[in-house]
């Protein structure tokens, strides 16, 4: 397994910042359409999309290949400007890449290039109009009828190590990201084969972009005209298609009632109401009437993100659990 290592200073953390991106999201689910066996995590969302790429006729080849196993086309997934981007703007920011920089990137891609490749290599602009509205279809179909539980899970993954950021330090974050993450000694060593390489941040900083579908890898930009970013697998990614699942014990129930004590149970990670609506199958107003009695009583906090109320359980609520055996102290 190739090593890319970062010497990170103290002013690198300094502005270090937080972001996700959609434009990424359909990056790193077209991955997952090409080679769904290494990401069988999300095999219903591979099923369900297929059939309905194929009910469409939706063409998706030029995406299908810019996006090759290894490293991507720089141009086709930037560094976030802004912590929570709209696809429309990235979108608006993909179509004014030059076509220098666009052939430049084509040309690292691994021989041959596909018939598509050839085309949008040869007019660069009338390419880049092409894929962004084939994003924009794929988008529509694909990933947009999910992102209202796609969104809540990255903006809960922020909240969570925001906290995790000011309980213990970078130590307690970047050691958080993923196993394929370590920081030890003001080096960040990141494990992943496209990459091996030693390289300083230059205080220009790390942007952490949580991910629905680069599970189970971990990717990294290294150009040095912008920021670094590296793009890790959510918390609580292994939850994004289940419905239904969460169980909750006897005991914890005959105190505070069944509901409540699933809608604990179920905040393994910071969710919103229509969240936990979906995963319970609860009605929404009873999940908001069960969350604001738990809030009363100190089991639950709630926290804006974005345009979502994200609840999170609070230590009483975990100690509670650890106590009816619900989840491991």
């Amino acid at each position: 397994m190739a090593l890319l290592e970062l010497a990170v200073s103290a002013q690198d953390l300094a502005h270090t910042r937080f972001a996700f991106s959609p434009i990424w999201e359909v990056v790193a689910s077209m991955r997952v359409l090409k080679q769904p066996g290494d990401h069988a995590l999300h095999l219903a969302w591979v099923k369900e999309t297929r059939a309905t790429l194929g009910e469409a006729g939706l063409d998706i080849g030029l995406l299908a290949d810019l996006v090759p196993d290894k490293q991507l086309p720089g141009f086709l997934a930037a560094t976030p400007v802004t912590p929570v981007p709209e696809l429309a703007d990235e979108l608006a920011d993909l179509r004014d890449v030059p076509p220098k920089v666009v052939r430049r990137s084509l040309d690292e891609l691994d021989p041959p290039r596909s018939v598509a490749l050839a085309r949008f290599y040869r007019n660069p602009e009338a390419g880049l109009e092409r894929l962004a509205r084939l994003i924009e279809a794929y988008w529509e179909l694909a990933l947009e009828p999910h992102w209202l539980r796609i969104r809540p899970l990255l903006e809960g993954d922020v909240l969570h190590r925001s906290r995790l950021l000011v309980e213990g330090g970078p130590d307690l974050l970047l050691n958080d990201l993923s196993p394929m993450v370590s920081w030890k000694d003001g080096k960040l060593i990141i494990a992943h084969s496209p990459v091996s390489n030693s390289l300083s941040l230059d205080r220009r900083g790390l942007v952490l972009v949580p991910s629905a579908f680069v599970w189970p890898r971990v990717f990294s930009r290294t150009d040095p005209r912008w920021q670094l970013v590296l793009r890790y697998p959510a918390r609580g990614i292994a939850t994004l298609w289940e419905q239904g699942r969460t169980t909750s014990s006897g005991a914890l129930a005959a105190v505070i009632g069944r509901s409540r004590a699933i809608l604990l149970t179920e905040l393994d990670a910071p969710a919103s109401t229509a969240e936990l609506a979906r995963r319970t199958r609860l009605t929404a107003g009873g999940v908001s009437q069960h969350l604001g009695v738990l809030r009363a009583a100190g089991l639950v906090s709630a926290h804006r993100a974005g345009r979502s109320v994200l609840y999170s359980r609070t230590s009483a609520a975990e100690g509670l659990l650890a106590t009816s055996g619900q989840v491991d102290c």
